[in-house]
């Protein structure tokens, strides 16, 4: 893969952030990063298909309201132009997505919970710093990667939280 399509919504004001990130990590790598529009299911369609047609391409999908409400969608479009795709959770991945690397959820709760917990002790929220996720998981669809005709490195599925087989 040479060129990453970047699904995200403009109108987010976190996308731009995310997109720089991707932007610069991309070119360590060598790799053409282009944004890809994402907001009515229309509209998400015509993106992927017009960015689909470019040669060794995949997709990186970031988290957002409007990727969740339309994950059945990316996900078969992803399946549709056989694009690797990246996402940002789980849920893409169980409903038949590559690869997801993200934030655990359930971790992130667990903790939030010890906030609320200071927080009814008295704690004045504005006192409290800030959390950024600590623990991440990487998951993989081998189901998916086998019908994109696609090789895991052994050494990526030793690594990953789950398989999906």
């Amino acid at each position: 893969m040479t060129r990453a399509g970047v699904l995200r919504d403009s109108a987010n004001p976190s996308q731009a952030a995310q997109f720089g990130a991707i932007q610069a990590a991309a070119a360590s790598l060598r790799m053409e990063v282009v944004p890809v529009n994402m907001g009515e299911a229309s509209v998400i369609e015509q993106s992927i298909d017009n960015f689909a047609h470019s040669p060794n391409a995949g997709l990186i999908v970031t988290g957002s309201g409007a990727a969740i409400h339309h994950r059945n969608l990316i996900v078969a479009l992803a399946a549709r132009y056989k694009l690797p795709a990246v996402y940002f959770d789980y849920a893409f991945v169980a409903a038949g997505g590559l690869l997801s690397y993200g934030a655990d959820l359930v971790d992130n709760y667990r903790r939030a919970a010890g906030y609320v917990d200071r927080i009814l002790k008295g704690e004045k929220p504005a006192n409290l710093p800030v959390q950024v996720p600590t623990k991440y998981e990487t998951i993989i669809n081998l189901k998916t990667a086998k019908a994109l005709g696609l090789v895991v490195p052994q050494s990526l599925i030793a690594r990953a939280d789950e398989v999906i087989e």
